[in-house]
């Protein structure tokens, strides 16, 4: 039994399209892998993404949201880990020179990869925490959870498939060394720009415990 309403899972499923479907560190990688690997050897990096965030919002849902709330200060520390994380993605994006090498190194992110990066990747944070707040109602509330997670995953593959797939449509576009170069440089430039909302929060939280 569950007291989501056919209106909540309509919006909470409204949600999960634009929250998954808009830019952000994942779809900015799966696009970059999809060019530089192709669809199949990045369907585990998409699937890591979906089923990693799955878990995500399960966790937070379950208790784990709650430490944050206690304690603001593992908020900042995940923040510093993911973004450090990201640059660290970003420079091995920015620094690919041919397709086949890219964003680990000569190898697409693995499902294992991709769905632990999920902890430490502020904006999947933010929608789990939004999802979880907005559109799980209290009563039957693990049954809630779990319905929630399931909706948001079945949304967030698709989603995340796409950018995959915009990626690997550019392919053919990129087998010129410069083109491809300037292609990685410019996603690498994206992925550093997806931390600027995170790097605001954290100054200005920084500035308000003065």
């Amino acid at each position: 039994m569950t007291s989501l309403t056919p209106e909540l899972i309509a919006a909470l499923a409204l949600f999960a399209f634009v929250s998954s479907i808009t830019p952000g560190p994942n779809n900015t990688m799966l696009m970059a892998s999809g060019a530089n690997f192709g669809f199949r050897a990045t369907a585990p990096h998409a699937l890591g993404v979906s089923l990693g965030f799955f878990v995500l919002v399960m966790a937070v849902g379950l208790g784990l949201g709650g430490l944050f709330t206690a304690y603001p200060v593992l908020h900042d520390v995940l923040a510093v880990i993911g973004g450090g994380y990201l640059l660290w993605l970003a420079w091995k994006i920015a620094t690919s020179t041919a397709i086949g090498a890219g964003t680990t190194g000569g190898a697409p992110q693995t499902f294992w990869q991709a769905a632990a990066f999920q902890w430490v990747n502020p904006k999947a944070w933010a929608m789990a925490l939004g999802a979880v707040t907005a559109y799980a109602p209290a009563d039957h509330y693990a049954v809630n959870i779990l319905i929630v997670s399931a909706i948001f995953t079945a949304i967030n593959l698709p989603c995340v498939s796409i950018w995959t797939g915009f990626g690997v449509g550019l392919r053919r576009f990129l087998d010129q060394p410069a083109v491809l170069r300037t292609f990685n440089v410019a996603m690498a430039i994206l992925l550093v720009a997806s931390l600027v909302p995170l790097a605001l929060e954290l100054f200005g939280a920084a500035g308000g415990r003065r």
